[in-house]
């Protein structure tokens, strides 16, 4: 990841926030992509004052609002012999096991699986196609992606953010206790909020025999 934000730095920052939204919105069609690391490292960036925090967060939104749509064409389109092509072509990401429990979140949560989804690497990545191919209605879909992509980009990207700016004014202090204060606080968030969203990635095994319902949106 330090690569990846030193590789950044050296771009100019429209195409930086033009970089943000394209991985995060090709990741979002279903194509697995280091989106979350390029939203890590340029909210980073944006500590240092090389690019505004409110740009990268808009552009992160923009590309999983928009990705996440471009999937959900793609899969309603192309339905279940789409994920199955995808799966061949990324076994390590997209293969039976992982899609599996991707439809079980959908059979489980609904809507709310593609509002937590944003916080989950594999949700993230199959939401779109999948709610897609599992014909939830688009309007409810839309609502759920939109408040999800606008949620994790820009807390992601302010939390971060305001965690290298604190570093950044303890150093200069020495006050290396208040940095590993800061970076606790950011670590206990990240983890608490990625626990609320895990149960999605992980459902239970008694669930596994329950039919998946296309267009369920409860």
């Amino acid at each position: 990841m330090v690569d990846v934000q030193h590789w950044l730095s050296a771009l100019p920052p429209g195409v930086v926030y033009l970089l943000v939204a394209a991985v995060i919105g090709v990741e979002s069609m279903g194509v697995p992509l280091p989106g979350e690391i390029v939203l890590v490292s340029s909210a980073l960036l944006a500590a240092t004052g090389v690019v505004e925090p409110h740009w990268v967060a808009t552009a992160a939104a923009a590309g999983a609002i928009i990705g996440d749509s471009i999937g959900y064409a793609i899969g309603r389109r192309g339905g279940r012999p789409l994920l199955a092509r995808l799966g061949r072509r990324f076994p390590r990401h997209l293969g039976p096991g992982q899609l599996a429990r991707a439809e079980q979140s959908f059979a489980r949560h609904g809507v709310w699986a593609v509002f937590f989804g944003r916080f989950v690497a594999l949700l993230r990545i199959l939401a779109g196609p999948l709610a897609g191919a599992l014909h939830v209605p688009y309007r409810r879909f839309l609502l759920a992606n939109a408040a999800g992509g606008l949620v994790w980009a820009f807390a992601t990207t302010y939390l971060l953010f305001s965690v290298g700016r604190a570093a950044e004014h303890w150093l200069k202090d020495i006050s290396w206790a208040g940095l590993a204060l800061a970076v606790v606080a950011g670590l206990v968030s990240t983890w608490w909020l990625r626990r609320r969203a895990r149960h999605l990635d992980e459902p239970e095994a008694a669930d596994a025999a329950e039919p998946v319902k296309a267009g369920t949106d409860r």
